[in-house]
């Protein structure tokens, strides 16, 4: 599509969705870093600090760089940038989703949390068994955009880094709604945090949906132009 005098819209509100999960994330190391008071809630970070520092890092890098991925004007000519940032982009979606998963399996819930359901002899609770989707989904989603570029299908490759980045991207929106809630109702508890979490990563996977359909679309034009042209 045509580059827009408004083309910073885009990338500028993908990063401001971004800068309360990043914003917090950096808080969460600050305070690894420094060594604050080990509670019941945050016991299991210091305990295992590794994977946290990973997903952070990564989450944020994902987040911020994927924003101008959406930028037309950086895909055009050769495109130099788009490939080089898209590469740091898998590496650095895989370590967050990768870890995330990681945390997700192996880090013990705090005393209290929900607890509902039997997985491998593990008891866990509903909204771990949503992570376990969303981070296994990312995953399949970026290695599907690899074989995609690869085999040079494009618009494929597109549509599954669209995926992957909605995905990464959950937490901004799961802060927005979440805030919401608060404001209106009150702080989520139990079942209701657990759907306004899951509603977070539904509501930017049926955005990317509606974006890879007015690609779709819209490639479908221009190559009937070039016919009838």
């Amino acid at each position: 599509m045509p580059a827009s005098k408004h083309w910073w819209r885009l990338p500028a509100g993908l990063v401001a969705l971004s800068a309360v999960p990043v914003v917090a994330g950096l808080v969460r190391l600050v305070r690894l870093a420094v060594g604050e008071t080990v509670t019941v809630d945050n016991a299991r970070f210091f305990a295992s600090p590794l994977p946290v520092v990973v997903h952070v890092i990564s989450a944020a890098v994902f987040c911020v760089l994927g924003a101008f991925q959406f930028v037309p004007r950086l895909r055009e000519g050769r495109g130099q940038w788009h490939r080089g940032a898209g590469r740091w982009l898998v590496s650095f979606g895989l370590a967050a989703a990768l870890s995330g998963l990681w945390m997700t399996m192996a880090y013990d819930l705090p005393v209290g949390s929900d607890k509902n359901v039997v997985i491998f002899h593990r008891v866990v609770g509903l909204l771990q068994i949503v992570r376990l989707f969303v981070g296994a989904g990312m995953t399949v989603s970026l290695c599907l955009a690899v074989a995609a570029i690869r085999a040079r299908a494009f618009a494929r490759h597109g549509a599954w880094m669209t995926r992957a980045y909605a995905l990464g991207l959950g937490a901004g929106t799961q802060a927005l709604i979440n805030l919401s809630w608060m404001l209106i109702v009150g702080n989520p508890q139990g079942m209701v945090r657990v759907l306004l979490m899951t509603a977070g990563w539904l509501v930017n996977l049926a955005v990317a949906e509606g974006v890879i359909h007015r690609r779709a679309i819209g490639a479908k034009a221009v190559d009937l132009a070039h016919v009838t042209g």
